[in-house]
């Protein structure tokens, strides 16, 4: 079984190894959180959530937009109010974190995959192959059937900027609400967050073409790098990481990850583990 060990070289020391495991590696696999959008400003509570959610502060007492989003609202009128804000600020207009920028300038010219379980789009926006993207938790951007009736998806950038539009005192308009061209039941938001996610086609795509991309580097110089992942989901990032640089002797595991930096015992030759803020570490 894996157990949990810090390190204790300087941080200094660390991102000058890492730097060098990223020159000499040869192929790189990012595995992305939450907190890697978070250090590129895009925070979820304080500041940033008054500035556009201050009435369903007051009227609910949410205090962040994670809890908001399950939030069970009066109507599917206010439903649709708070998450056309939501999406449109963390999908559409928002910039592109300098974070994500900082990141493709490293690893542009490398052999190189990401999985992440963001949903807000930073890596397509930044200029990341959008081939070499698998994004395993959905999309800010995207619709489905909430039954699901079929495994399709749908753009929903339009709708989702005339709800935030005409919205007024927390509501939608009626005539706005999305529905199903299939079934007429009601569209959802395209994210994993119980039995019915739709997996689409070009979600399909994406993870045979991770798939491929792990077995084609099979004993390769490879680098895990692991950016604010924390231990909602481990099974889709941390621990594949981990037991894959256990069975590769030529792997690294590097985690950045601010006080949640750490790795097994059992692959600690073998990683670097950097507990500071994933900004600063990639501009350094």
């Amino acid at each position: 079984m894996f157990l949990k060990l810090t390190t204790t070289k300087s941080t200094e020391d660390k991102i000058k190894r890492l730097k060098e495991k990223i020159n000499t590696a040869d192929a790189v696999i990012i595995g992305a959180g939450a907190g890697l959008s978070t250090a590129a400003g895009f925070d979820y509570g304080g500041e940033r959530f008054r500035k556009y959610f201050s009435d369903f502060e007051e009227k609910y007492g949410i205090h962040d937009m994670y809890s908001g989003g399950f939030y069970p609202y009066e109507s599917s009128l206010e439903y649709w109010a708070w998450w056309s804000r939501h999406i449109l600020i963390n999908r559409y207009d928002c910039p592109v974190g300098k974070v994500y920028e900082d990141l493709l300038s490293l690893i542009k010219d490398k052999d190189y995959f990401v999985l992440t379980t963001n949903v807000d789009h930073q890596f397509q926006r930044a200029g990341f192959d959008k081939k070499r993207l698998f994004y395993t938790q959905g999309d800010y951007g995207l619709f489905q059937c909430s039954e699901p009736c079929h495994q399709e998806t749908f753009d929903n950038e339009t709708v989702i900027r005339e709800m935030v539009k005409r919205q007024k005192d927390m509501k939608i308009p009626a005539e706005l609400l999305p529905v199903c061209p299939h079934c007429g039941t009601p569209l959802a938001v395209n994210l994993r967050c119980d039995n019915k996610f739709v997996e689409d086609d070009g979600c399909h795509k994406a993870e045979e073409r991770y798939e491929n991309f792990i077995r084609t580097i099979d004993g390769q110089k490879i680098l895990f790098l692991e950016l604010g992942v924390g231990l909602n989901t481990p099974v889709i990032i941390k621990y594949p990481f981990w037991q894959i640089t256990a069975e590769n002797p030529n792997a690294t595991y590097a985690c950045i990850n601010k006080e949640q930096a750490f790795c097994p015992q059992e692959i600690e030759r073998q990683s670097i583990c950097i507990d500071a803020d994933i900004a600063e570490v990639l501009a350094k």
